[in-house]
């Protein structure tokens, strides 16, 4: 990579201790990482407008002359100044200004305003636009390209910005090195990646800025497929580096899990089975296999992942089974130490609130190897816990765990030169954009068959007002030996945040209805209360369970049949598919009710609608990355996933197969071409692709 752009962002002038510092914020340290952060948008000054041809909504450069101005006094004092051109008159309202402000907009003075029109109550107005005087109508002037405005930080103003652009524009000289051949851009047309940064960075007027905008111009598709070929090809180096390891190979089990499945008591669906044959030829090999298990809510991962840690324990392998929380966890412990002990085996529980006696005796019998199976929460990979031969690692929520995390616990694992297998299972579907670039290292099984006799869970969504309908409704349930949840977003009550919180609505809903029993759950509770809740809501001694979104995962009682979500639009699709899927599990119709608080926004009119319409989960992600981008939808700084300056995965994913293929091709044909590529746009190399 060309030495300018590799260069600190300190040679740029002006920049010193305190600016590098607060462009470090937006992970700006050297040169090229000025000319990869590109404008979130553009104003247009390239041209001024005519007032009378002005339209609400639009920003727009005007040349006028001052016809009026004075302070108008109301709910809020404002300085109103009337300016007219030949065309006609807009007003320039300014809620803060000084005397000489005031002064200054003295009748018969030339203006030049740049702002956003609006509708006013006198017709069109601009709200603290940018102004300037002029001596006359002739010395207004307009710029030569169009204005980049930047995503910034505290202390960091749009004209800097402009500055360090300009600079670091001019110190590239258009010479920033091509590492892709022709032959590999020509969807792109003739430009190269110095023209391309330039014209984004600096539009020449008369570019079609609705293009700009949408980030579908041939300047920004460019630079986004050479980002995601990038990431792409670290993914495939990652996945090359694994397979240089070796591993135990685990046969299919011939006779723990054909004895569990006689006990079952139900017969696995069409898509469980062909995963664990999926599963199975990753396990028998002798590299560490890597393999995404996903699905929608209740589709059955938790016996698909009980076929493989039996087959690691009758290989004379251990297998742990990792989860984000310890609610989650004890579900899996009780779920799976139920069906494993009818083959004799007791799984070892280790979380970070043991008693220091029983942690040393679990331990103990990890170390020994007496413990083939553990179960629990981050507190397996911890430094006193050692495994005798540790063959095979489920991980539950994935996606919850930082990279460290999940190296962690592979680490312990490596005896002998052989590293564990790893199962990695979401309950969240991730869209096939997401896994095509974020886990394109892993083998994927898609569990895409629903357990016979679910019935799809209606949505009902309603505002806050409708509290006593909400609570009729539940009267009826409860009246049919039904269970009910109520899940409130916060523990304690918040200024900040108007939702109500699970303790408060608890205290309500008793004195409401007083003839339901009524517990209260969240994650401040002690684990063995939790239980203890958990244990009476399963049995029916509990008929209605206030939550917060800690039984989010995990949490499975076929009874409940209602489900109701207060303050339903401050959560994300995700979340709210995810809580949805605690009801629905047995054969009852099930209702999930969403309240939302008055007024909507747009966003969250879309996402309470979306949740309405469908019950696909891989429909609900495909909407939730639209909405939100995968940063949000994935945590991409907890999980490692990476993190794009540039490409937009769901803006993007048109992309994608001729990403897969470039790739293919470079690899084939130019492999020395890769290590540039990836040093230039995946940051430290892509520390996260060695785990």
């Amino acid at each position: 990579m060309d030495t300018a752009v590799q260069e600190s962002v300190r040679v740029l002038k002006g920049v010193g201790p305190q600016l590098a510092e607060k462009l470090g914020r937006l992970g700006i340290e050297d040169v090229a990482d000025v000319l990869f952060h590109l404008p979130l948008r553009y104003q247009d000054r390239t041209r001024c407008s005519a007032i009378g041809e002005l339209r609400p909504g639009t920003e727009a450069l005007i040349v006028g002359r001052v016809e009026a101005s004075g302070v108008r006094y109301g709910r809020r004092r404002s300085l109103m100044t009337v300016i007219s051109d030949d065309t006609g008159r807009i007003t320039m309202r300014q809620f803060h200004f000084s005397q000489s402000q005031s002064r200054g907009l003295s009748r018969d003075r030339f203006i030049q305003c740049y702002g956003e029109v609006r509708s006013g109550p006198a017709g069109l107005e601009m709200v603290h636009p940018e102004y300037r005087f002029l001596e006359d109508r002739e010395e207004a002037s307009v710029e030569a390209a169009l204005t980049p405005v930047y995503p910034t930080t505290e202390g960091v103003g749009q004209r800097r910005w402009r500055d360090l652009t300009d600079q670091a524009l001019s110190l590239c000289k258009g010479s920033i090195p091509e590492l892709l051949k022709d032959e590999y851009l020509a969807d792109f047309g003739e430009l190269s990646l110095s023209d391309a940064l330039m014209l984004l960075h600096r539009p020449p007027p008369g570019v079609d800025l609705d293009t700009l905008g949408r980030g579908t111009h041939p300047a920004e598709r460019r630079l986004a497929f050479e980002e995601m070929l990038a990431h792409q090809l670290a993914m495939r180096e990652r996945r090359q580096r694994r397979d240089s390891k070796s591993a135990v190979p685990i046969p299919l089990s011939r006779e723990l899990w054909p004895r569990l499945q006689e006990q079952l008591g139900f017969t696995l669906t069409g898509a469980q089975q062909r995963c664990i044959d999926e599963i199975g030829s990753n396990l028998g090999r002798a590299t560490p296999s890597l393999r995404l298990l996903q699905g929608d809510v209740g589709c059955g991962k938790t016996v698909v992942a009980a076929a493989a840690v039996l087959a690691a324990v009758e290989a004379g392998q251990q297998a742990v089974v990792m989860a984000p929380t310890e609610l989650l966890a004890e579900q899996h412990l009780s779920v799976l130490g139920n069906w494993f002990a009818q083959l004799g085996l007791e799984p070892v529980w280790l979380s970070g609130r043991m008693g220091q006696r029983d942690r040393q005796a679990a331990c103990a019998r990890l170390a020994s190897g007496e413990a083939r199976i553990a179960i629990g929460t981050h507190a397996l990979f911890q430094d006193d816990v050692a495994y005798q031969q540790l063959g095979l690692v489920v991980v539950d929520e994935q996606h919850r765990f930082g990279v460290a995390q999940r190296l962690a616990l592979r680490n312990k694992g490596q005896t002998d030169g052989h590293v564990p297998h790893q199962l990695i299972m979401s309950a969240t579907p991730i869209p096939r954009s997401l896994t095509m670039v974020m886990y394109a290292d892993m083998d994927i099984s898609i569990i895409d068959e629903m357990p016979p006799g679910r019935q799809p869970v209606e949505t009902v969504v309603l505002p806050n007002t409708r509290r006593e309908d909400v609570q009729e409704r539940i009267r009826e349930a409860c009246a049919r030996q039904r269970r009910a949840y109520w899940v409130c977003p916060l523990i304690e009550e918040s200024d900040v945040l108007a939702a109500q919180a699970a303790t408060s609505r608890a205290e309500a809903l008793k004195s409401e209805l007083p003839e339901l029993r009524i517990a209260l759950l969240h994650g401040k509770i002690v684990p063995a209360e939790k239980d203890k809740i958990m244990s009476a809501f399963r049995s029916g001694e509990v008929d209605v369970l206030v939550a917060t979104t800690v039984i989010e995962v995990g949490v499975d009682v076929p009874e409940a049949s209602l489900m109701v979500i207060e303050n339903a639009e401050r959560l994300g699709l995700s979340q709210l598919h995810q809580l949805r899927g605690r009801v629905g599990r047995g054969d009852r119709q099930s209702v999930c009710l969403l309240m939302y608080q008055a007024p909507l926004g747009n966003m969250a009119k879309e996402r309470l609608a979306t949740m309405r319409q469908t019950t696909d989960g891989f429909a609900i992600a495909q909407k939730d990355l639209e909405l939100r981008g995968p940063g949000e939808l994935l945590g991409t700084r907890q999980s490692g996933a990476p993190q794009f300056r540039i490409a937009d995965l769901a803006r993007d994913r048109a992309l994608l197969t001729a990403v897969q293929y470039t790739a293919d091709k470079l690899l084939r044909d130019h492999p020395d071409s890769a290590a540039p590529l990836v040093a230039r746009w995946v940051r430290a190399g892509l520390a996260f692709s060695h785990a």
